[in-house]
């Protein structure tokens, strides 16, 4: 991936000195032995303390948030950390650098995270799932982590991918799938001496380690005729199974919960909520320093698709912001970034502005479940950027990523209508501790990791926009290729701009039109199938007829899901004239004749992009054709394998959205492209 040999050179041939005393710390072990790897691969030195030296690394203690400085005087370079994980990231930063990091007119950094949690969860399941399989929603082969029903004995791999996020920040890694099954669940007891050998390997690393839990493991595990959160013996139950897991894993972060949704057993079964649900676990983990990570992704997934008054983009909404307030200082609600369940493109998530005295993490996808499956090539960095600089209450005010990253105004903010500036709702006046970004990985041991080679762009743009929320997406693009294909000339990097810059656009533009979402196949969700959830129970409907297509989610008319909203965005939302053309079906229902923004009818626009976007993936494959020899064999046949997929399968879903809006509507392909 990203960390080849070669992008220590401008390092490994210079003299460095590591002054921090490594004994007896494993993070600070790791960055003398990094450089000590590099040094005697590129034929630098590794100075002693009277030695003279090109980068000195340095630890300088300090209370707070891990931070180091990047400055050059008189021919040095030199990092000073605030502790070994700081230490560890200020190092990577000079490899990031390359030779700008010895430049005499290198500018002094200040580095810090945003983010104070950075976490990857794996679905990865122990035993093999009759239906997901070994992980699930995973595209990259089996687990990295469990192969035959338990944790690998060979756990190479595991190191390797440790060393991998470390560098990019990453500190937190959830280690089984959410949804627990019968085996996952006993990780937390027979499964302990597993655990703590996974843990060795991230501990290196900075990186501390979770399990997902069954809220129903006191029935399940511990023979307890129940699980109810309020019940003497289930909390005696949990707080022994926290000291039984921090007494062989010291820096344990904690757990993960998925519960009452898509069967997951949970607090509702008891007539508790979800606060009472997440307290419970984190009064256990309390005296550990753990924290709980609850997710919010609760809805009913037996819904009577006649019933148009039930809506699941309104479910987390109204069972969580009525909880505002009232979850311990150690748990963090998990929040999809939007409504639904990971589209292409849907709005943000009306939680993440409705949960000010609450720790909210803002959780991403970077398994491909819904964009392409790692057989697209799909770079998500654009629609990450722009979900995290959304201002929920309007511009000038606070966004997604400073609510999860817990800080407070803005400058312009109205303190009328945005409660980071309310009295009780900024940093260091009764806010919530800070929280951060969550995403789902996307690897697996597969050779090449993540399935598609170019999938591993998009693991790289979150961390380092997990660091740094503000952060160039295109920026940090280049930086993946730069390190990724060190020996890369102009013509490779054109290549994979080309084929990167604008693929979720792309994708778009040949699936689900103007924020409809899903239209896939049910099941495995990959594909085109238009009405494929549309007469299920999972509320995932577009009500496509003769007439038009969209949900009807106004306040006026339809489910009322706009009013969840804050200003200005429950108006602007709410309204034709002003909603974006980009969600106007995920808020309207409208005639195919309706005439978007842009000028075009809906019908219209489904053929252009369609027609438009498939095109692009063939122009894409092409472009990567010409590179053959320039990048390594194997590497381009599995690309060129992956874009060749992309391209037949952009012509089906082109084919049939074309198609099935023709059929419906009657409106003919103003430029009288061929229709089936």
């Amino acid at each position: 991936m990203w960390l080849p040999d070669d992008v220590f050179r401008p390092l490994g041939r210079r003299a460095v000195r590591v002054d921090a005393d490594a004994s007896g710390d494993p993070v600070l072990a790791t960055v003398r032995d990094e450089v000590a790897a590099a040094v005697t691969r590129f034929g630098g030195t590794l100075a002693g303390p009277d030695d003279r030296a090109d980068l000195v690394l340095t630890v300088e203690p300090a209370d707070g948030p891990d931070t180091h400085t990047v400055a050059r005087s008189a021919g040095t370079t030199t990092v000073r950390a605030t502790g070994a994980r700081a230490l560890l990231h200020g190092l990577h930063d000079v490899v990031r650098l390359g030779e700008r990091a010895f430049a005499d007119d290198l500018a002094e950094r200040h580095v810090a995270p945003v983010n104070e949690l950075r976490m990857l969860d794996h679905w990865d399941n122990v035993d093999v799932h009759p239906v997901m399989g070994q992980v699930e929603r995973g595209y990259a082969g089996g687990s990295i982590f469990y192969a035959d029903g338990r944790v690998r004995d060979d756990l190479s791999r595991v190191a390797q991918y440790a060393r991998l996020l470390g560098s990019v920040g990453i500190n937190a890694v959830g280690l089984n799938n959410v949804n627990v099954h019968r085996t996952e669940a006993r990780l937390l007891t027979d499964g302990l001496p597993d655990v703590a050998r996974l843990a060795a390997l991230f501990r290196p690393h900075g990186i501390r380690v979770f399990l997902s839990v069954s809220f129903a493991a006191p029935i399940t595990v511990g023979g307890l005729p129940t699980s109810d959160p309020l019940d003497p013996d289930v909390q005696a139950w949990w707080a022994q199974r926290a000291a039984d897991v921090y007494a062989v894993v010291p820096d344990f972060g904690g757990f993960v919960v998925k519960a009452d949704s898509e069967g997951q057993p949970g607090p509702f079964a008891y007539g508790r909520d979800h606060a009472d649900g997440a307290n419970l676990l984190a009064r256990a983990l309390r005296p550990f320093g753990g924290t709980v990570f609850w997710r919010a992704f609760v809805y009913d997934h037996r819904q009577d698709w006649r019933d148009r008054s039930t809506d699941r983009a309104r479910a987390a909404f109204d069972h969580f912001s009525p909880l505002d307030g009232r979850f311990d200082d150690n748990v963090v609600l998990q929040v999809k970034y939007g409504p639904m369940d990971f589209q292409a493109r849907e709005p943000v998530s009306p939680v993440i502005a409705a949960m000010p005295r609450t720790r909210l993490a803002v959780e991403l996808q970077v398994t491909q479940e819904y964009t392409g499956q790692q057989r697209h090539a799909v770079w998500l960095g654009p629609q990450w950027s722009q979900i995290l600089r959304f201002p929920l209450w309007g511009e000038g005010g606070r966004t997604v990523a400073d609510v999860a990253a817990g800080l407070g105004d803005r400058p312009g903010a109205d303190p009328g209508t945005d409660p980071g500036t309310a009295p009780g709702a900024g940093p260091g006046a009764g806010a919530p501790r800070r929280a951060g970004l969550v995403a789902v990985s996307n690897v697996g041991d597969d050779a090449f990791w993540t399935g598609h080679p170019l999938a591993q762009a998009n693991l790289y743009t979150f961390a380092r926009l997990a660091w740094d929320p503000e952060a160039d997406p295109l920026a940090l693009l280049d930086e993946w290729v730069t390190l990724t294909f060190p020996s890369a000339d102009d013509e490779v990097r054109a290549a994979l701009h080309a084929i990167l810059d604008d693929s979720w656009r792309t994708y778009e533009d040949y699936t689900a039109p103007l924020g409809v979402g899903f239209m896939v196949r049910p099941g495995h969700h990959y594909g085109p199938d238009v009405d494929g959830y549309e007469y299920t129970p999972w509320g995932t409907y577009h009500f496509a007829d003769r007439d038009g297509i969209g949900v009807d989610r106004t306040r006026a008319t339809g489910t009322g899901f706009t009013g969840q909203y804050p200003a200005p965005w429950r108006d602007v939302y709410e309204d034709l004239a002003t909603c974006p053309d980009d969600l106007l079906l995920f808020f309207h229902h409208v005639p195919w004749s309706h005439v978007l923004h842009s000028g075009v009818s809906v019908a219209q626009h489904v053929y252009d992009t369609h027609a438009d976007g498939a095109a692009r993936t063939e122009a894409n494959a092409a472009r990567w054709a010409r590179v053959a020899g320039r990048v390594p064999d194997d590497l381009h046949g599995r690309v060129t394998e992956r874009l060749a997929e992309q391209v037949r399968s952009a012509h089906e879903w082109s084919d049939q959205l074309r198609s099935y809006v023709h059929r419906h509507s009657g409106i003919p392909d103003a430029r009288g492209r061929t229709i089936h």
